[in-house]
């Protein structure tokens, strides 16, 4: 008897999302920041959100994006609530899909201004190669 059993699909798609969910919230951007914002990306519905609490209310920051064509993402838009504004949540969902747009080798075209900049702010070789105006 081996000691290995094979994973059936199920259980393999729950490990890898457990996986990227785990190195989305350890991202060395929060950990220099000390902020506690973990992005969930939700692939069926296109987005990336970070849930938020304020004075006893839930509330979610979201970054949304459509698929243009194989091989290539469309990054709509951001959307953090009043209270965090300001505060590094958009910039932690704009560095989520932007990891995601270089690890599943796409083109991303922006238009959201948020994005832009802050591709603009972090002039890495990577998000360069990966984004077109």
């Amino acid at each position: 008897m081996g000691l290995h059993r094979p994973l059936s699909q199920n259980n393999f798609c729950i490990c890898i999302l457990s996986l990227i969910q785990f190195r989305m919230s350890k991202s060395p951007f929060c950990a220099l920041n000390n902020e506690p914002y973990r992005v969930i990306h939700d692939r069926q519905r296109r987005c990336f959100t970070v849930r938020l609490e304020h004075e006893g209310t839930v509330d979610s920051a979201m970054l949304k994006y459509t698929y243009k064509n194989d091989g290539h993402v469309h990054l709509l838009s951001t959307v953090v609530p009043g209270p965090f504004r300001g505060k590094g949540v958009a910039a932690h969902l704009a560095k989520a899909a932007l990891d995601f747009v270089i690890e599943e080798r796409l083109k991303a075209s922006i238009s959201c201004w948020y994005i832009k900049k802050y591709v603009d702010e972090n002039p890495l070789h990577r998000y360069q190669e990966h984004t077109e105006d």
